[in-house]
């Protein structure tokens, strides 16, 4: 069928089944290209766009949408879900992102009920890629559990044994999405040279610190055959609390000892749970015993064939000294403060334990775009979120900072912020790092992976 006898069937009496992937550019460009970019017997008519500020009123474009989609597909504010599936007589609508509780999923879907359409979800069967690679994957049941040290973590690890280990991420593809189709960042200028946001930047610069590379982008199945060009072994870094999109040889999941009751709360944290080899308890070096204790069972509940291993996420700062006694202003990494539903992090915790005299609070100096953030998260506390997923969003986050009344930013983002933004007053960085609690913990089980895969050293 050629695209334009696709869109004129669509359009006679709509045989060919006509859909709405709602997503907030990630898993919903995955699924599409997994499985509907090539089907001739559905029509995706719109994408619609949560979580992330100003990835609506825009398109995927027909050079990723393929040959049924020549003019490519709108993406739309999720708020216009109701009225697309009205005005296209949708069949059905599917699900496409993380991190929101089931209970918000259900609203979701009796929204598209009401409608008279049908409401999915797309599993992993359908939409995970093989790889002629070994895989390791890391997930979480929420975002901020501290996925991404310990994919770093084991990346560092598996290079060290002279292993070709190269990471993939879950997309952030916020910008010109053809040019984002599969990227590779192996230094700074990479990120420069795509435009990186904070959000990018936080995920893929502590990588090229130890001297890895990364790769991210749209297209997923482009991205696997790049990667696997230059790799023994592929680790899976997971956004949110999805799961993979790349089937894994070993799975780790992990809780957060900060968070023993949301283990099985969350969509798809809960599946990812449940499909997990290792469940990696982590921050128990700030959690309680008891909640350690609590997160650990509610865990084994959910999955009673995992092995369950404990970590902690120690925090340092650079230097300590410069926040002693002094009126600090804490800047989070964005999306754990925003959506993660955390009401502070590694920042906070540094600039306590470093006898910060006072805090300041950024709602004070907040300018409107800053000040939207901290209305529509009320949970936040006196801490601002590191949001910057654009040009004019970054440039807000500047101006909240230069406005304050600081003496001192502390920046628990992983990246250098203070260069970013070219900042008037010290930075001091909170650094947060994954350390075993007990051996042989996650060293033993990736020593008994690498055994069981049969990888040598690069060249052998």
């Amino acid at each position: 069928m050629t695209a334009n006898a696709h869109t004129e069937a669509a359009q006679a009496d709509h045989p060919v089944e006509r859909v709405v992937i709602m997503g907030a550019a990630g898993r919903d460009f995955h699924n599409f290209n997994m499985c509907f970019r090539d089907d001739e017997t559905a029509q995706v008519v719109a994408f619609t766009a949560s979580q992330i500020p100003g990835i609506a009123d825009r398109s995927y474009p027909a050079e990723l949408a393929g040959i049924l989609y020549p003019s490519g597909i709108p993406i739309e504010d999720e708020a216009q879900l109701e009225a697309l599936c009205r005005a296209h007589e949708v069949d059905r609508v599917l699900f496409a992102y993380s991190d929101v509780t089931h209970g918000e999923v259900m609203h979701a879907a009796s929204r598209v009920l009401a409608t008279g359409a049908d409401f999915s979800v797309l599993g992993p069967e359908r939409t995970m890629l093989a790889s002629q690679c070994p895989v390791i994957a890391v997930s979480a049941v929420r975002t901020g559990c501290g996925k991404s040290q310990i994919a770093r973590w084991i990346t560092r690890r598996l290079c060290e044994r002279g292993l070709r280990a190269t990471a993939i991420r879950h997309p952030m593809p916020y910008g010109d999405l053809v040019k984002q189709r599969a990227q590779r960042f192996a230094s700074r200028t990479d990120l420069d040279a795509a435009d990186c946001t904070i959000e990018e930047r936080e995920e893929y610069e502590p990588y090229l610190e130890f001297g890895a590379h990364i790769y991210a982008g749209v297209d997923y199945a482009e991205i696997l055959t790049r990667a696997e060009a230059e790799a023994d072994v592929i680790v899976w870094d997971g956004g949110n609390n999805d799961f993979p999109f790349i089937r894994p040889d070993l799975h780790v999941v992990l809780v957060d000892a900060l968070r023993p009751d949301q283990v099985d709360t969350h969509y798809p944290g809960e599946a990812c749970l449940r499909m997990a080899d290792v469940i990696v308890v982590n921050k128990v070096n700030a959690a309680s015993p008891a909640d350690v204790q609590r997160v650990s069972e509610l865990a084994r509940q959910v999955n009673p064939e995992a092995a369950i291993l404990r970590a902690r996420s120690p925090v340092r700062l650079d230097e300590a000294e410069k926040v002693e006694g002094k009126r600090v202003l804490v800047v989070e990494d964005g999306p754990t403060i925003s959506h993660g539903g955390m009401p502070y992090g590694a920042g906070w915790v540094a600039a306590v334990e470093a006898g910060a005299g006072e805090f300041v609070d950024p709602r004070r100096f907040a300018v409107p775009e800053i000040a939207a953030v901290f209305q529509r998260h009320r949970h936040i506390g006196s801490v601002l979120p590191a949001m910057g997923y654009g040009t004019e969003q970054l440039e807000a986050l500047r101006e909240t900072i230069m406005r304050s009344d600081a003496e001192v930013v502390v920046a628990g983002t992983p990246i250098d912020l203070g260069a970013l933004l070219d900042l008037d007053r010290p930075v001091v960085r909170a650094r947060y790092r994954y350390e075993e609690d007990a051996e042989p913990g996650l060293a033993g089980v990736l020593d008994d992976f690498v055994e069981r895969m049969q990888l040598a050293k690069a060249g052998e």
